[in-house]
């Protein structure tokens, strides 16, 4: 069974890159690609294809409006390409079939066609264009504005082979590296570029509470307190580290 793909993203490197990465999915059958949004609007409908290689940030409308002025009873699946890891990731991953980081990774990009291969074998299409319709009934505001005030509920961790989803809720601590962190998940550590008081910030502090100047604790995981010296004491968590 071939898969109808039709490319939609403003970059001509990315647009090349994944013509590239298409001619090694013999599943995989491109039918145009489209510069902007308004061009893949008429193409979509033209071509009616089966999978979409979706970009999010366009000029003139976004990937989302897009989506919004496809008829619903059509609507293709749907793999968004985006390289925004650290929000764009926790948004999507529960609408869309699948999703891209830029630069593209050949392996990630033939999972994503195995998954659109597998969703249409299985004449799952319709369970996969239903989460997204829950997106676009939730709007655009899915995708968290600079100035909100809600927090993290997850962090996406990007490795040389995938991009690890962790839970805010499952964290243990936070310690800081210079310009890194390590995020504490019960055996596990997650190395994270970026600096210990701009993660904070993100963090509800309801439920988090910063140790000194190089960690963050999560309060649902503190075990006890052991008093120390002149009043302070020592922060034992569940997994038996400790913090002063």
């Amino acid at each position: 069974m071939k898969i109808r793909a039709l490319i939609v993203d403003d970059e001509p490197l990315a647009r090349q890159r994944m013509r590239q990465l298409a001619r090694d999915e013999p599943a995989l059958e491109l039918v145009g690609e489209c510069a902007s949004a308004v061009e893949a609007l008429a193409e979509i409908q033209r071509q009616e294809p089966d999978l979409l290689f979706l970009d999010i940030q366009m000029p003139e409308m976004n990937g989302f409006e897009l989506l919004q002025k496809l008829p619903r009873e059509r609507l293709p699946l749907v793999v968004f390409t985006t390289a925004y890891d650290k929000h764009a990731v926790r948004a999507f991953e529960a609408h869309a079939l699948d999703y891209l980081l830029k630069p593209f990774e050949p392996e990630r990009f033939k999972a994503a066609v195995a998954r659109a291969r597998e969703h249409l074998a299985n004449q799952h299409a319709s369970a996969a264009a239903r989460g997204l319709l829950d997106l676009l009934a939730a709007g655009q505001n899915s995708l968290p504005a600079a100035s909100s005030k809600s927090y993290l509920t997850r962090l996406t961790v990007k490795t040389d082979e995938k991009v690890v989803v962790v839970k805010v809720a499952d964290i243990d601590s936070i310690e800081s590296a210079g310009n890194y962190v390590a995020v504490n998940v019960g055996k596990e550590s997650h190395i994270l570029r970026e600096t210990l008081n701009a993660l904070e910030a993100q963090l509800d502090p309801e439920n988090f509470l910063r140790v000194g100047r190089s960690a963050i604790v999560n309060l649902d995981r503190v075990r006890e307190l052991q008093p120390m010296f002149k009043g302070e004491h020592i922060i034992v968590l569940q997994t038996g580290n400790a913090f002063s």
